[in-house]
């Protein structure tokens, strides 16, 4: 056993030695011990023993080390694998799920622990009201009494406390001896005999009994909780953590056995001091009983104000700033100390070990659970970062530990499991609406990176079919806040299904370019952070506009995410015409369809105007883009009361009432409601003339030009679309669309 814990654990580890702070065996091994061997042992672990029988004890047992052990595992690999401050399982939690889950396990671990102070203390003063029955003082005076008495105990300092548990420790060592002694001296085969079978009383069956039992094992926190206050946190917290789980996993098992062997069934199940009716010396007993119960009153009532401390101090929730004070040369967390005091005494209340203790239960198998999961996580999505010095780390096994606590979550008790888990997922969500912005690295990148990798690779195995056709548009809009409507029209024809990429080409700038570039990008990002834009920013540094959008066809994207839509502004500018219809001839030659936009810049922002969605119809090769452009166009909320609208020139010769169904069956065939109008001896400009009066938004098609003289007649289009006072887009389809996808 020796040999394993120390392969496990990392081999070398330098630190300062800071008087002030604590070792392996003080500062984990000694809470870690004391939290474990408390009320539960000497109070209810006959109970357990009587109804389950021996062999089903040993079952409770080991299930309940296996998960601790799975867990500590967890721990231990999230702890060598950071740098451990103040804070214990909330502070490994949320540095790898991220703040929003550790908030949440902050309050339900700071609960977990507070809560568990009333217990052990409930548990004090039920022996201690049968060691003293006259004292004339009843059960929750004697128990208010104890919390205030460990209250100011640790109040004082955390030093003065962990030395008064070397003593309790020693206490509790010479109980235990004595009650093996007595149990030895008593061991007969009848009394073994008759617990070997079960005998559950009414309601009561397995998962009731490992659900009281289960706060027996739950102290391997103790030692994590006080990772702010240790030498070497990386190190003794694994060491002091495994150390203690196997070494009361020893005691548990020995004392389930002498429990077995010296006292009938009936005994065990008819009185909650049986432990110290079979010990040599009942004096020892009721002292072990007295040690191990404000032992871990004490190591609870340390740890859970430094949880919320830690939690304070990462602001998170604000309003929780005011626990983030410390005082003293060693930061004691008092305000928060004097918090968890109060919930204790709300936990005293109750007055019910049995009723307090699955409730515990199922709060330290949240959190466990939760570290569980962290650990999972950080293993599988394999961040480089993931180089834990635990050699036993491995992301299956921390899976094996998530999975258990849930399950046996819902067998203890599946009302209380539900409930759990509606108020993880109520919390978790009251906190991230607030739109939380940690400070540290945690997985929420790593995962969306795995994802993304993931996804990327099994879409590039994939054969293109227009069925999947969705818009990546690049929108080449420069400085975005001088031209803003081109981003929102980007948006708003992505429509959530596509990818939108804000563009800006920049004039080289010698040995300024990196940082010109640098200014520009984050110019972007914080457009698009302000503007609310689901976009990307790409800026690249060229001598001209065109030649720049050769440079970003050419390398912006990855896979099946590169730019099928170019999206320009118009421009009437005769100087810069010949490079405008260049860039156009780029894009097409790469096989991007064009969106040419003008836009009514006198709008506010994000207010489209009044008005029909049309489309000016010549066929199917560019109108299959632009009815389904305009299809996304009317799914956002602004623009979905709009009637989209079909305008077409009816060709010569053609009958307009069979033309006109033509259209309609594309229609149908496309499952895309818009009405048709079909307009005889019109050419286009007298259709726009005359029926685009009530137009927010008009879809054109164009030909890029290819010589002097179409760019001639392509200036005349530009500009008659400028002189317009609906928007409007000038559509080029470089096809992969089509009306049956």
């Amino acid at each position: 056993m020796i040999d394993i814990i120390k392969k496990a654990l990392p081999e070398n580890s330098m630190t300062a030695q800071d008087p002030t702070k604590f070792g392996t065996f003080g500062g984990v091994f000694t809470p870690c011990v004391l939290t474990i061997l408390g009320v539960i042992m000497f109070l209810r672990f006959g109970e357990v023993v009587g109804q389950s029988g021996i062999w089903y004890a040993i079952v409770i047992i080991l299930a309940a080390k296996s998960i601790t052990l799975l867990t500590a595992f967890s721990l231990s690999a999230i702890a060598t694998n950071v740098r451990m401050k103040g804070g214990g399982a909330y502070f490994l939690i949320s540095r790898s799920l991220g703040a929003e889950f550790g908030a949440v396990i902050a309050v339900v671990f700071f609960l977990a622990q507070a809560v568990s102070v009333a217990m052990y203390i409930i548990g004090f003063t039920e022996a201690f009201k049968d060691t003293f029955p006259d004292t004339g003082l009843s059960t929750f005076q004697i128990a208010s009494i104890v919390n205030l008495i460990t209250f100011v105990c640790v109040y004082i300092g955390a030093g003065w406390t962990i030395k008064v548990q070397y003593g309790i420790f020693v206490l509790l060592l010479l109980a235990i001896g004595s009650f093996f002694i007595g149990a030895l001296g008593d061991i007969s085969l009848d009394n073994f005999t008759t617990n070997i079978e079960p005998s559950f009383r009414d309601n009561d069956n397995l998962f009731t009994m490992f659900a009281l039992f289960f706060p027996a094992v739950t102290g391997i926190m103790a030692g994590a909780n006080m990772s702010g206050d240790l030498r070497n946190p990386s190190k003794s917290i694994p060491k002091g953590t495994l150390w203690a789980i196997f070494f009361t996993a020893i005691i548990y098992i020995l004392m389930g056995f002498l429990l077995a062997g010296s006292r009938s069934q009936d005994q065990l199940l008819g009185n909650a001091m049986i432990v110290k009716e079979i010990s040599v010396s009942g004096a020892l007993i009721v002292g072990g009983v007295f040690a191990a119960t404000l032992s871990s009153a004490l190591a609870s009532m340390m740890g859970a104000p430094r949880i919320l401390q830690a939690f304070a101090r990462d602001n998170i929730v604000p309003s929780f700033r005011f626990f983030a004070v410390g005082s003293g040369k060693t930061d004691e967390p008092k305000r928060a100390t004097i918090l968890t005091f109060a919930v204790a005494q709300l936990g005293i209340l109750l007055g019910d070990l049995n009723a307090i203790a699955p409730i515990i239960s199922m709060f330290f198998m949240i959190t466990y659970g939760t570290l569980n999961l962290a650990c999972f996580y950080e293993g599988w999505v394999g961040n480089p970062s993931y180089r834990p010095r635990f050699r036993f780390a491995h992301w299956s096994v921390s899976l094996l530990g998530a999975v258990s606590c849930v399950v046996v979550m819902f067998l203890m008790n599946p009302l209380w499991a539900v409930v759990s888990i509606i108020i993880m997922v109520v919390l978790y969500w009251l906190i991230s609406s607030q739109e939380v912005l940690s400070r540290w690295g945690d997985l929420k990148s790593g995962r969306a990176y795995e994802a993304a990798r993931k996804a990327l690779l099994a879409l590039e195995q994939q054969s293109y079919h227009p069925k999947n056709w969705r818009p990546s548009i690049l929108v080449l809009s420069g400085s975005p806040t001088s031209r803003p409507h081109l981003a929102e029209y980007g948006q708003w024809l992505a429509s959530g299904q596509g990818i939108v990429s804000i563009a800006q080409i920049i004039p080289a700038a010698g040995n300024h370019t990196i940082e010109r570039r640098q200014e520009a990008e984050n110019r972007i990002r914080k457009f698009i952070r302000e503007e609310g834009l689901q976009a990307f920013p790409v800026v690249v540094s060229d001598d001209g506009i065109s030649s720049g959008l050769k440079t970003i066809l050419q390398a912006h994207g990855l896979g099946a995410f590169k730019p099928n839509t170019v999206m320009m502004g118009t421009t009437t500018n005769k100087e810069r015409w010949g490079e405008y219809c260049e860039s156009i001839r780029i894009a097409a030659r790469k096989q991007r369809s064009i969106l040419l936009c003008d836009c009514v810049e006198e709008r506010q922002s994000w207010e489209p105007p009044q008005g029909r969605i049309d489309i000016l119809w010549k066929g199917e090769k560019h109108g299959a883009l632009m009815l389904l452009l305009g299809h996304l166009l009317k799914r956002n909320p602004e623009w979905r009361t709009r009637q989209l609208r079909i305008l077409a020139t009816l060709p010569t010769g053609r009958p307009a009432d069979k033309y006109q169904k033509g259209i309609e069956d594309l229609l149908n065939i496309a499952r895309i409601d818009a009405s048709v109008h079909v307009f005889s001896g019109d050419n286009d400009d007298v259709i726009i003339a005359k029926r685009t009066g009530n137009t927010a938004v008009l879809f054109m098609p164009f030909e890029p030009p290819t010589n002097d003289e179409e760019e001639a007649s392509f200036y005349d289009k530009v500009t008659m679309a400028t002189r317009m006072t609906a928007d409007v887009i000038l559509v080029y389809s470089a096809g992969g669309v089509c009306f049956e996808a």
